[in-house]
């Protein structure tokens, strides 16, 4: 499994949890969410399964419950701790235990766990103050893991996305140029916040990253869902979503038939320290 070089971050993962405009934002369709956010490759879960010391796992963001689910089928005791109310109901009613509560102003109430997991979700958490945290709620040897997709959209639709949320979202606190190529660092400054906010908590051996490859394909209706899902577009008007979703749809049509991506997951992985 290739371990992932250290890169320089540009500074806009580790500011990216001050937009709370964004991150709660994703409760708006949370149906929409789940059926088209994919799932996290079970090489992960097997491997924060195996590291882990014992059972009680806590889901930090956990949105709708994806990865919850995932980590539950694996013999996992979950709780989910997820600051939108919507996201947390959406759980809940698969079986998910969820607290509602942003991460940093969670009660623990005395509880520890064996691992302490966030899936797409910790770049909305401080990186120093939440691995302070969840050093203080992690047994010894207990793992932080920490895990994110990335995107390399389908030739045409990257660069018609990117352009479409340029003109929609003038004033957007997030780089939408990025989307032209997700692996060309964006993705890999998401970890090197976690890190650093890791290195400044302390309680923690090294960190270890790895990365998942896999291939996405789906139809023009499955790309657009899972586009209308991102935070890129949640916190737009509907109308001006709707038209960046008829921009970039128009720009699938060109494509034809079956879209196929190159993806893969990202995990930044650590043990506390005894």
């Amino acid at each position: 499994m290739p371990t992932l070089p250290p890169e320089r971050p540009d500074g806009s993962a580790d500011r990216a949890h001050r937009d709370r405009r964004t991150a709660e934002s994703f409760g708006a369709d949370p149906e929409r969410y789940d059926r088209s956010r994919p799932r996290y490759p079970d090489a992960l879960v097997e491997r924060i399964t195996a590291g882990a010391p014992g059972p009680d796992l806590l889901d930090v963001g956990c949105g709708t419950g994806i990865a919850s689910r995932q980590f539950r089928a694996a013999g996992h005791r979950v709780l989910g701790v997820e600051p939108d109310e919507r996201m947390a109901a959406f759980a809940l009613r698969t079986g998910i235990g969820v607290e509602t509560a942003a991460f940093e102003d969670w009660d623990p109430a005395g509880r520890r766990f064996d691992a302490v997991a966030s899936g797409t979700a910790w770049h909305w958490v401080d990186p120093e103050a939440g691995a302070a945290k969840a050093a203080r709620v992690l047994r010894p040897g207990g793992l932080l893991a920490l895990f994110w997709h990335v995107f390399r959209l389908p030739p045409g639709i990257a660069e018609a996305f990117a352009e479409a949320c340029r003109r929609a979202a003038p004033d957007a606190p997030f780089d939408v140029g990025a989307v032209r190529d997700r692996e060309a660092g964006a993705q890999w400054s998401l970890l090197d916040a976690a890190a650093g906010g890791i290195r400044a908590a302390g309680g923690f051996g090294a960190a270890e990253r790895l990365r998942f490859d896999w291939e996405r394909s789906g139809t023009r209706e499955e790309w657009l869902d899972r586009m209308a899902s991102s935070g890129a577009l949640t916190r737009l008007p509907q109308e001006r979503a709707a038209r960046v979703l008829e921009e970039v749809g128009a720009a699938a049509e060109e494509t034809g038939g079956d879209l196929r991506a190159d993806c893969a997951t990202v995990a930044l992985i650590a043990v506390r320290a005894g």
